[in-house]
């Protein structure tokens, strides 16, 4: 059995204790060990929001990080203190840039990571790369994503700072997580920069198994509707209509164009919610 539960999220379970903030961080339990992906944007919600869990009953591993900003690595610190020594996967491009920007009103703002690699490195161990990394005998990195010839989840806002000049971000570091469960494999996605689709396309090059499930930040909520229609195509003709737990980053608007196209197989994945696989 392989239990994925949202901690953090931009909404919570209703009637649950959990805290919510922009931020997306799971625990992903499986018979082999624990392992999270993410850690939300705040030590100070992360640490209510697992003092509601109760304790993994395997060990945790380590923590996936998906890419450097700040709303899914500001809980680190936090992480790395109640799980001193676990291992740190994920991209090398996380330490890129220094700093990642968001514009808002002419005014650049810093959503990068707040940790330094110095300091990562002090309380973890840091196991970064491009390729993508077993965890536990259930869990995958999918690595980097190289190809992206379909959209990717890109905002107009994000830039990064070389040689002087404002770039938009190239999104290098953006990873998702792969399980293996009975009949296929789950998808779990951070934000999905890279692109949903080519996201998936990358998975399926590296795991024959069917897609069943995807959860979830999509970063559909800068898509148009031209976009929203290819998505749904692809998710029909390619992937046989996989089961949608999206949250975050997705937005309202995909969100309810999803629910439309795909009746019964979308749900929210706010805080508190609980996934089980076989």
């Amino acid at each position: 059995m392989i239990r994925v539960i949202c901690v953090t999220d931009n909404n919570v379970k209703p009637g649950s204790l959990f805290q919510g903030e922009h931020g997306l961080c799971f625990r992903i339990e499986t018979d082999s060990g624990c392992v999270f992906l993410d850690s939300g944007a705040t030590s100070q919600v992360l640490s209510h929001n697992l003092d509601q869990l109760p304790t993994p009953s395997q060990p945790v591993m380590g923590v996936v990080l998906s890419h450097a900003h700040y709303d899914h690595t500001g809980g680190l610190s936090e992480l790395l203190g109640r799980y001193p020594g676990i291992s740190i996967f994920g991209s090398p491009n996380i330490f890129q840039f220094r700093q990642r920007f968001s514009v808002r009103n002419g005014i650049y703002n810093d959503i990068g990571m707040a940790m330094t690699q110095e300091e990562m490195q002090q309380l973890g161990k840091l196991d970064l790369s491009s390729q993508p990394q077993m965890i536990l005998p259930e869990v995958w990195t999918t690595g980097e994503i190289p190809n992206r010839d379909e959209p990717e989840g890109r905002s107009p806002r994000h830039f990064v700072h070389q040689d002087g000049v404002y770039l938009p971000d190239p999104y290098q570091d953006d990873l998702s997580i792969v399980l293996r469960v009975s009949g296929g494999i789950v998808v779990i996605c951070g934000c999905c920069h890279a692109g949903l689709l080519n996201t998936l396309a990358h998975v399926s090059g590296l795991f024959p198994d069917p897609i069943l499930a995807i959860a979830g930040g999509t970063h559909l909520v800068e898509a148009d509707d031209d976009h929203l229609q290819r998505v749904i195509r692809v998710l029909h003709d390619r992937y046989a209509s996989p089961k949608l737990y999206v949250n975050h980053c997705t937005g309202q608007k995909a969100t309810l164009t999803l629910t439309e196209a795909f009746p019964g197989l979308v749900e929210p994945c706010p805080a508190g919610t609980i996934l089980q696989f076989e």
